[in-house]
């Protein structure tokens, strides 16, 4: 149902082309890939020593039942981004089109995925207007493959505390958040789901540098969940999760554990 923005989350990976013209767009792990065109060296991105590059994401997930694998592929154009992304479907079974997906994007404006088997477009438009002073980003999605429909709006108050609202369109599903960070190293999220009337509760702290310990627990579900994560630009980043739910008789945690490699070539 959406979700909420700004969660920490450290698997996130960037890739970049000359040989295609490709988009990603983060949209359930699908992966988006575009038809081969003449390369264009202007389009592509200069790096710090003044060279064309590109960029490529891989990120692994596993647990104890299966591993997935995600790819992806971007460049620049002028203010544009393009990216595509493949899963370990799209090989697996020989090339094919499953979890093949497209996406273009405009930092900041719009971003358009097409999901290639499913033959489904997302729209994702965002916007900032200002409330007293204050900031308001907001953020409207649309699927239409599903006919689905959610905005979502984050306020700033302060650089310590805002208030998020996450809504699809002709549902109950509605969630508040407040988020409080305390000096940069720690985070306290409160999150009421109005459909379930049920609290969320999660707490953040940063540990040794980019490191992030995180502790969640979901009333309605009872399940308790922790997660130590890190982010690296240069290096990539990693999560380990552990979760187990308190309404189990036998109470055996489940371990997932992603990574993401980022690659300049």
């Amino acid at each position: 149902d959406g979700g909420f923005k700004g969660t920490p989350n450290p698997i996130k990976g960037n890739v970049r082309t000359c040989e295609t013209k490709n988009t990603q767009l983060k949209n359930n792990n699908t992966v988006f890939l575009s038809p081969p065109l003449s390369p264009n060296l202007s389009l592509l991105p200069l790096s710090e020593n003044g060279k064309r590059t590109m960029k490529a994401s891989l990120k692994g997930k596993y647990d104890a039942e299966k591993s997935t694998g995600v790819g992806s592929l971007a460049f620049n154009a002028g203010d544009l981004k393009l990216r595509a992304t493949i899963t370990d479907a799209t090989l697996v079974a020989g090339p094919t089109l499953h979890g093949l997906s497209l996406a273009v994007e405009k930092p900041g404006f719009f971003i358009v995925e097409y999901n290639v088997p499913k033959k489904d477009v997302r729209f994702q438009f965002m916007n900032t207007v200002r409330i007293a002073e204050k900031p308001l980003n907001l953020t409207y999605i649309h699927s239409k493959g599903d006919d689905r429909t959610i905005v979502d709006g984050t306020l700033l108050i302060d650089s310590a505390n805002k208030l998020s609202a996450n809504y699809m369109v002709g549902t109950k599903n509605c969630k508040l958040k407040y988020t409080y960070n305390h000096g940069g190293m720690a985070t306290f999220e409160p999150c009421y789901d109005l459909a379930k009337n049920t609290w969320d509760f999660a707490v953040s702290r940063k540990v040794y540098g980019d490191d992030v310990v995180r502790a969640t627990y979901q009333t309605s579900s009872k399940l308790l969940g922790m997660e130590w994560s890190r982010n690296s630009k240069s290096t990539g980043s990693f999560k380990v999760c552990a979760s187990v739910n308190l309404a189990d008789e036998v109470k055996t945690p489940k371990l997932t554990a992603e990574s993401t490699w980022n690659l300049e070539i």
